[in-house]
């Protein structure tokens, strides 16, 4: 089992009280449409985060289908996203006993006032508590050092600051492991990988909304192969394997092919248990040269 300190926090927000539930709050307008406020919080650079904004979703399908956790969902994200009102529409596709299927877009509005799909997602629910707990895998934890022996935004030197650094930096407790932090140094290990601990920063635990956040809260894995800029995601799938337990999570995402451009970022989630609680895999774009 993972050992760490806690996430540090005066008094750390409750889930369902924090500033990421706020910030992902929907408001029913009618059955099936959703009104919110995309928070600038989230942003990177000037675009809201892929994973905020599929967290947004998730909680507006998790009211609109009878079960309550997001088992998988995939999302192609069509525009960036920009802070500022956006509708989320969702329908019921199918509500079995024990998952059920819906789908959800997300639009936003020009300056005329039209309607500008950003994006699409389906995705299947149900109960993560009604799961057996049988397990059988090969997979293992990610070996990361210690909290004390990983570093954050804070503790980059002040005349070398964190490229990519952005308003989400604030709302994540996030230590990356050194052996993925050449980038930020100006020593990219040329290698696909990145890892961490995460939390957020009010010390509110993650749960499996949280989750779809925690998925996509890390530098992008192209900057330690040597690139920079913005890495907007394609596309990117969830599975939501466990509700986690209190505690840091860790991260790990690693790619092994960028080719024409885009890239894979396979992602895995570990809670302080040593379970596995969420992969993922996007396509994200890169810009070279």
């Amino acid at each position: 089992m993972a050992t760490a300190a806690s996430i540090p926090a005066v008094v750390p927000a409750s889930i369902g009280d924090s500033e990421f539930d706020r910030d992902t709050a929907v408001t029913r307008r009618e059955p099936g449409v959703y009104d919110i406020d995309l928070s600038a919080g989230w942003t990177i650079i000037s675009a809201v985060n892929g994973g905020y904004l599929l967290a947004v979703i998730g909680r507006a399908l998790a009211d609109a289908l009878p079960h309550a956790d997001p088992f998988t969902i995939s999302a192609h994200y069509l525009t960036a996203s920009s802070p500022g009102p956006a509708v989320i529409r969702t329908d019921v596709v199918r509500a079995g006993r024990t998952l059920s299927t819906g789908q959800a877009s997300l639009f936003q509005y020009d300056d005329e006032g039209r309607e500008i799909e950003r994006i699409r997602v389906l995705a299947s629910y149900g109960d993560l508590g009604a799961l057996p707990d049988d397990v059988r895998t090969t997979a293992e934890p990610p070996a990361i050092p210690p909290l004390d022996q990983c570093f954050g935004a804070q503790d980059a030197p002040g005349d070398r600051p964190v490229p990519g650094s952005s308003a989400i930096a604030d709302r994540l407790f996030l230590k990356l492991d050194p052996a993925t932090l050449g980038w930020a140094l100006g020593q990219p290990s040329g290698k696909g990988e990145m890892r961490a601990w995460l939390g957020l920063a009010d010390g509110r635990d993650a749960d499996p909304l949280s989750l779809l956040l925690a998925v996509d809260a890390l530098p992008p894995t192209a900057f330690e192969m040597g690139l920079t800029g913005w890495v907007p995601t394609v596309e990117l799938t969830v599975h939501v394997r466990h509700r986690p337990a209190p505690g840091p999570l860790r991260v790990a995402i690693t790619t092994r092919n960028l080719a024409g451009g885009f890239l894979e970022e396979d992602a895995e989630v570990w809670d302080s248990e040593d379970r596995l609680v969420a992969q993922s895999r996007q396509l994200a774009r890169v810009r070279l040269g």
